[in-house]
Parts: C-alpha cells; structure tokens; sequence
C-alpha cells in the first residue's frame, strides 16, 4: 500500500488517549516537517475514565462518552485509518492492516519512517473463567450498561465483590526503579466500590456492608503510597466495606462464588472485576517488546534498539500502572524527540526528563470525588489525598475541556488541578 510523500511519514496505532495525545504532540512540535497517519479500528475515542460516573448517574455511556476522532485528528492535519490492524514488521519498517469499514477488506501493507505504538491494552475479560456467565465490569460503554441492566432489574440484594485480576507485567528492558506490579490499576476498583455503594443506598439496594475490595496485592492501589491507601482503607473501613489482600488472582467465578488462586473463595453474586492487562497478540514475540509484549522504551519512550520505534499510554512496558495521566506526560516526551530528530527543536528543549507520577480523580457518587497525587511508587515523596466535591466537579470539567477542545487540553489544565485541590482543600493523609 503506497503513499505518495515527500516527508517522513509517522504511523500512530491506537486512537484513544496516547494515540490521539501523540499526534497532536509531534504536530504541536514538529509542524509540518512529518506526515501523520493514525490507524485506529474505530472512528471515536472512548472517554473510559468517566464510563463508571455516566452509567450511575443514569446516562448512556455510549451516547455521553464517544468523542469523534475523524474530526479531531483533521484539525490536525494528520490522516486517519480505520482498519484492524494485523502485523508490524520491525526490520521492513512496515504495518499491515485489514480495513474494517465494511466487512471483506483484503490485507494491505504501508511502510513507515516512525512508528508510535499507542495502541493501549487488552483486557483479559476471556481469561477469567465463568466471566462471560457471572461476571460484570463497568469499563467500556457495553459492560457499563450491562451491568446497569444488572442492578436495576435482577441483583438479589446479596454479597458483592470488586477487584482485580494479577497483572502479568514483563520484566525485559525494565529500569531498577520501576516496582513489580501486582493489578494494572486499582483506582478504578476503588471507584467503582464507592459510587456503587452510594447507588445502592440511593435505590435501596444496600450499601457498602454489602461490598468486599480484594486485591491480588499486599495493598489495593498500592501506587499510591502507603499513606494513601492507609487514608483510603480507613476511610472505606468507616463506611463499612470488606476489604480482602494478597488473593494472588482469580481462579475462577461460579453463579455465587469468586475463587482465588491462594485457595481461598468468597460468596458473591455479582463479581465487579478488571482482568489482566495484555498487549495486542501481534505485539508479542516482537524484537521491540518485552517477554508478554509491551514494547520496551528508555525514558524518551524511544525503543533503545529500533530508534524510529516509539511506545506510549499502556502499551508501553514503562507505562505502571496504567493509568491515563502517565500516557499524557509519554505522549509530550515523543512529541519532542520526534520533533528534534526532523530538525524542529532543539536537543535541550527535546530531552526534558519524564518525571512520571500517579494522578488519579475518582467519583464517590453523590456529587463527591477524590484525588490522588503520588511519587512514591517511582521513588519520589509526593502522597497526597483530597475527597470532596471539588474533585468530582474538576472531573467533570476535565471531560467537557477535553471534548470541546478535541483532546486538546490547555497546558495549565492540570497544574491549575493539582494547585487548586491540594492548596485549596484539606489533607487526608
């Protein structure tokens, strides 16, 4: 598949946060000295963080949370591609995709001079057994309204649990300082145990008596620090949900029951739960990606083997936990080292040092949130916890900025955020 050009061509697969982050980036800093082609296998991008939110509050998530991308990508002058995408070929420096339109496409081969892997991850949902039958999630727009479907018309009143699945993170290429991680992200968790336990009081369904937290860690959330979660258990402690640790991972699930790895089981009828995070299938085995299949990246989200290879958001082996706020700072990092090598920036402005960091803003229900604000996972001593109304309404104002502005958030957004919710409101930690 041939495309005339007269510039070096960068390939972005994946268009949801990184993707979409990374194109606007080496747009923002390399102008017009690139073509930019993005491959996605849908035309929008999924708002996730705010998927649990929309479904208890009563709104569609796929009506609410579905921002198109055409769009957004055309203001940018870069090109967009919906196709699946079946191969990458490392050494050829070549994609292969199947267009996806219309069902029968054959497959078609481009060659590429970068090539961004934003291609986030896979959740496991299919590794857990029993899932499809008895289990329930919250984090695409179909396992929302599922599970609302659930709750609303068949849940019983009994035992509930939510919690993840142990992640299987690689350890190729991976720096010292970078921790073991036992669950891909366990902020959702966490959320999703607060703002149920507030629907279920507000339909007189129960409450947090009724929701046991597990974990497949020592601590649920554990990128958040010690002090954190200390905060986030006592506080849930208070409220009266059960919390389980160190489960090593799920066995399995039966219509009443969640089995453990660790031999231990718990009854439940409905099963909130993440699976394992995996990278794309074609991913693994790759000369660029570690043992599972993230692609491994030195701190310029660059592959250290493969210069014009670039990896961002979850896909990336760098990227623990995985959690939205890291992608955003990778996808300003590939930006400019893209924009340096084609001669659009300078190497001092270009090899800014990543300085990563958990940021994370939950809803509790009823109006109320919380924020997170953590260093220590990466050897830093930032811990800070804030709950309240003010970070359930900067959610909700993130998602409005962000969809107004086709993924463009203002540069002051976040620093504005931080300020404002930790000079403004009182510690929890």
């Amino acid at each position: 598949m041939s495309t005339p050009q007269n510039k070096p061509l960068v390939v972005v697969l994946g268009g949801n946060f990184a993707g979409l982050g990374a194109a606007q980036k080496i747009r923002d800093y390399a102008g017009d000295a690139c073509d930019i082609t993005l491959i996605d296998r849908k035309a929008y991008l999924d708002f996730i963080p705010n998927i649990p939110l929309e479904a208890f509050e009563g709104r569609d998530p796929a009506v609410t949370m579905h921002m198109d991308l055409v769009d957004a990508l055309a203001k940018d002058d870069v090109r967009f591609m919906q196709a699946e995408i079946t191969e990458l070929n490392i050494d050829a420096k070549t994609v292969s995709i199947i267009p996806n339109e219309r069902p029968g496409a054959p497959q078609y081969t481009m060659s590429y001079d970068y090539v961004v892997i934003a291609l986030g991850a896979r959740l496991a949902y299919d590794d857990i057994e029993g899932f499809a039958e008895y289990g329930h999630a919250i984090s695409d727009a179909f396992q929302a309204n599922r599970l609302m479907d659930y709750l609303k018309n068949d849940y019983k009143g009994g035992p509930i649990v939510v919690g993840s699945d142990r992640f299987e993170q690689g350890h190729k290429g991976r720096p010292d300082w970078l921790p073991t991680a036992l669950a891909a992200c366990e902020g959702p968790p966490v959320e999703v145990s607060l703002s149920l336990a507030h629907w279920l009081g507000e339909n007189n369904k129960g409450g947090p008596k009724d929701i046991t937290i597990f974990t497949p860690a020592e601590l649920i959330a554990e990128d958040a620090g010690e002090k954190v979660v200390g905060a986030l258990l006592d506080a849930a402690g208070s409220m009266g949900f059960n919390y389980v640790n160190k489960v090593e991972g799920i066995k399995r699930i039966t219509a009443d029951t969640i089995e453990f790895r660790d031999g231990r089981s718990l009854p439940a009828e409905l099963k909130v739960l993440l699976p394992n995070w995996k990278p794309h299938a074609f991913l693994k085995g790759l000369s660029v990606s570690d043992e599972v299949g993230f692609i491994v990246t030195d701190m310029r989200m660059r592959n250290p083997d493969h210069p014009e290879v670039f990896s961002c958001g979850d896909a990336a082996a760098l990227t623990v936990p995985k959690l939205g706020a890291i992608g955003h700072q990778e996808c300003d990092v590939v930006g400019r080292q893209i924009a340096a090598d084609l001669g659009r920036m300078s190497e001092a402005e270009a090899n800014v040092d990543w300085h990563p960091a958990v940021i994370c803003i939950g809803d509790m229900g009823g109006g109320e949130g919380f924020y997170i604000h953590a260093t220590s996972w990466f050897g830093g001593d930032i811990q800070e916890l804030r709950m309240g109304k003010m970070p359930y309404m900067q959610k909700i104002a993130y998602k409005e900025i962000f969809f107004r502005n086709k993924g463009r958030v203002p540069s002051w957004g976040v620093p504005i955020s931080e300020w404002s919710l930790e000079s403004l409101m009182p510690g929890k930690t």
